[in-house]
């Protein structure tokens, strides 16, 4: 049963975000498949009237480096596109602006890796318990970012 609980974590923690979003008055569309780094659409009212695509990642307590969210592609960064980061060892969400994710997030410079993204949003402590690194803290639970 191990693998069917980490295969579905993902799918699990998109829709709890989802649901935060949501219980936040948030107007949330589901995309049907993730073929365009598009997990939900939000409709902001305007004037204007918006569109905001949003990708969800998320990592779980049990993974090695619980807040490091490694080899991100990001195909087309913009204004109106969105991260939505989770650790569930940390207990935190972090909303990011694609077009501040590409700039502050390390870039690969060989390998599989190179030109892919990578954040490491948590410390983990010598008591093993992981914590929110304080340099991004200005994203943590800053999902107004996405109204502005």
């Amino acid at each position: 049963m191990e693998f069917r609980n980490s295969a579905s974590f993902g799918k699990r923690q998109e829709y709890i975000a989802v649901a935060e979003l949501l219980r936040r008055d948030f107007d949330v569309y589901m995309t049907l498949v993730d073929d365009q780094q598009i997990d939900c659409i939000i409709r902001l009212e305007g004037p204007p009237l918006r569109y905001i695509d949003v990708q969800i990642k998320a990592r779980s307590k049990s993974a090695k480096n619980p807040g490091t969210f490694a080899a991100l592609e990001i195909r087309a960064p913009r204004p109106n596109f969105f991260f939505i980061f989770y650790s569930e060892a940390a207990d935190t969400y972090w909303v990011m602006p694609s077009l501040e994710v590409v700039q502050k997030a390390n870039v690969g410079k060989s390998g599989d890796n190179e030109g892919k993204y990578r954040l490491v949003l948590t410390n983990i402590r010598s008591d093993g318990s992981v914590v929110a690194r304080p340099k991004w803290d200005q994203y943590k639970g800053a999902f107004d970012l996405m109204r502005d």
